[in-house]
This record gives structure tokens, C-alpha cells and sequence, in this order.
């Protein structure tokens, strides 16, 4: 599932330096070795276990974890309690609280959301940063 154009692209930016000569912002990628990206949100998710029984879940998403061949959707389990890792591929149906229900393109979609929750959390650290800086130079 994972052996696709996209994911050379994801690994080429990892292992590459920035323009700075710092690490790429993913950090150093070993292949096979899995990658975390912090995932917010409440979904309902129809998923489909390995025997092939639908079930409907309740989830508080943590994390969207990308590895060798599988890509799990992390986070606390509301009906079941714990933390549950559960297989993109075999999520049917996801809609999110409040939000549109969506059949397909479930990892595609879930995939943009942690990349523009990334973004999100950058620019809040940075304005953060800036308003701080302006305090210590008014002092």
C-alpha cells in the first residue's frame, strides 16, 4: 500500500538536508523504520476487521503512524476505552464530529489534516516567539 510515488517523496525529504544544512523537518527516516505525525480530531470510523466483521468506533485521534506497508490511525478508543491502533486501509467510512462523512480517499485526507495541523502548530510557536521577542525588547 505504502510503495507508491508519494511515500519516495516523503523519504527523498527526510533524508535530505534543508537549505540551512539542518535536517529535513521529518527528521532523519531509516527505512522500515515507522513515522509519527501528530493527528487531532474525533472521528467515527465503520472499520473493517481482519475477518471481515464491520464495526462502528468512536475515536479521539492522537496520531497518524506511516511504516513499512501499513498506515495506522492512533488514538483513544471512546466506547472501549485505551488506545487503539486501527489500519487505514480498513477504515470503510470516517466522519469527523461535526464534518462530512467521506467513503474514500480516507488516507489522502487524513494525511493533508496532520500536514496542515503541523502547520498550524508552526505558526503558533513562531507568533509566540515573536510576541516574547517583543516583550524582552521592551524591557
Amino acid at each position: 500500500m505504502n510503495a507508491n510515488a508519494f511515500f519516495d517523496i516523503l523519504h527523498e525529504a527526510a533524508v535530505a538536508p534543508s537549505a540551512r544544512g539542518k535536517p529535513a523537518e521529518w527528521g532523519e527516516h531509516k527505512p522500515g523504520a515507522w513515522q509519527v505525525l501528530p493527528l487531532q480530531g474525533r472521528f467515527e470510523i465503520v472499520y473493517e476487521d481482519s475477518r471481515g466483521l464491520w464495526s462502528t468506533r468512536a475515536l479521539d485521534a492522537r496520531e497518524l503512524r506511516l511504516g513499512p506497508g501499513r498506515t495506522l490511525l492512533g488514538g483513544i478508543d471512546r466506547a472501549r476505552g485505551g488506545y487503539r491502533g486501527f489500519r487505514v486501509d480498513r477504515i470503510r467510512r470516517l466522519t469527523e464530529e461535526g464534518g462530512p462523512r467521506r467513503n474514500g480517499g480516507i488516507f489522502d485526507w487524513l494525511l493533508a489534516r496532520a500536514e496542515a495541523q503541523r502547520r498550524e502548530r508552526t505558526e503558533l510557536v513562531r507568533s509566540l516567539a515573536r510576541r516574547n521577542r517583543s516583550r524582552k525588547r521592551a524591557a
